[in-house]
């Protein structure tokens, strides 16, 4: 059963049952960066209002930008809490006026800040079904590295069938999205990566095949030219990446992890026509967070309950050992997602 009608039947559903419009009060641990490390503190229960829906957190997926924002790095946008996360899954807890949900829904949600909590609310078109057969755990970690992937491959840049990518740290939680989008609608793919085992990774997930970071990255030019490159590292590799576009190339910048200021032959920019297109998610306004998250229900979210998408959990922590989890991402050995556990009795 695709996930439009999921949420179809949950709306029949919220429509029978009627909605709530409500607060619990009282508080809830939540996960914070205190000057460069994470404390699990009391906070004060979230307010529902109209259109939200409040989920009894499961899990929630680490992402780099939760690193970030630890470190003092990346602060949340305006009006955004400070809690760490920015998925998680769970059950729905309670309902605000106007939703589509009902309480007891098995759910995962993409938000902007607040996922590392007991309790999180959210607004419901940000707000997807579990896929059928799949954990709990598991999905904690598939909103954003879905939503990124499907956002910056087939919405900004226009991926078509058969197009060429090229993947840079093609085994984290979005390269491990992107790869298996990409062999599900057709276009090869190779990927760059930090190891001889990270590449096997890669390739079981459907890569052709990619290079290793630390020895040459110049062996790409064996598989070029590329049509759409996805690139979270930045300036290391600006010079490269414009070398293995094509004709009509475009360049999806989503992250500095190797640096914020290139020099650039703009020559090559002109004579291919290459577009640089830079990418966030995480400020994007509700509406078009809705946009996205209804076309991932419409195109994505059936492919996992076909299994042509998994998720891809490389380990999971209980909540207790959130600093254990941060070190674990930081060390860029991570391949697919780390996920922090809240509530182990939900699964």
């Amino acid at each position: 059963m695709g996930a439009g009608r999921i949420m179809q039947e949950s709306q029949v559903a919220s429509k029978r049952a009627g909605s709530v419009k409500t607060h619990y009060g009282g508080t809830v641990k939540a996960l914070q960066g205190v000057e460069g490390h994470v404390e699990w503190v009391e906070q004060p229960s979230p307010t529902l209002d109209v259109g939200q829906v409040r989920i009894k957190v499961a899990a929630a997926g680490l992402n780099r930008a939760d690193l970030l924002q630890r470190a003092g790095l990346y602060p949340p946008p305006p009006g955004v809490t400070e809690i760490l996360g920015m998925e998680c899954s769970g059950v729905i807890a309670e309902v605000g006026s106007g939703t589509s949900w009902k309480v007891g829904d098995r759910v995962c949600a993409l938000v902007a800040g607040g996922a590392m909590a007991e309790e999180v609310v959210v607004d419901a078109r940000h707000v997807l079904p579990v896929p059928a057969g799949m954990s709990l755990h598991e999905a904690a970690g598939i909103p954003e590295v879905y939503a990124t992937a499907w956002l910056n491959l087939f919405q900004l840049a226009g991926l078509k069938p058969g197009e060429k990518v090229l993947l840079h740290a093609g085994a984290s939680g979005v390269g491990s999205a992107a790869i298996q989008l990409c062999k599900a609608f057709g276009n090869p793919c190779w990927v760059s990566v930090g190891s001889a085992e990270r590449l096997a990774y890669c390739e079981a997930l459907g890569a052709q095949g990619g290079v290793i970071r630390g020895e040459s990255l110049d062996g790409l030019n064996d598989f070029a030219p590329f049509n759409v490159i996805l690139d979270p590292v930045g300036a290391n590799y600006a010079a490269l990446n414009l070398k293995v576009l094509g004709t009509d190339g475009r360049l999806v910048l989503i992250g500095l992890m190797g640096g914020r200021k290139a020099e650039l032959d703009f020559a090559q920019v002109l004579g291919k026509r290459i577009q640089i297109l830079g990418s966030t998610l995480r400020s994007r306004d509700d509406q078009f967070k809705a946009d996205l998250l209804s076309d991932l229900g419409q195109h994505v979210w059936p492919l996992f309950t076909e299994g042509r998408l998994k998720p891809q959990l490389a380990r999971s922590f209980p909540i207790g050992e959130a600093e254990e989890a941060y070190a674990e991402l930081a060390t860029n050995q991570v391949s697919g997602k780390v996920v922090l556990v809240i509530d182990p009795a939900l699964s």
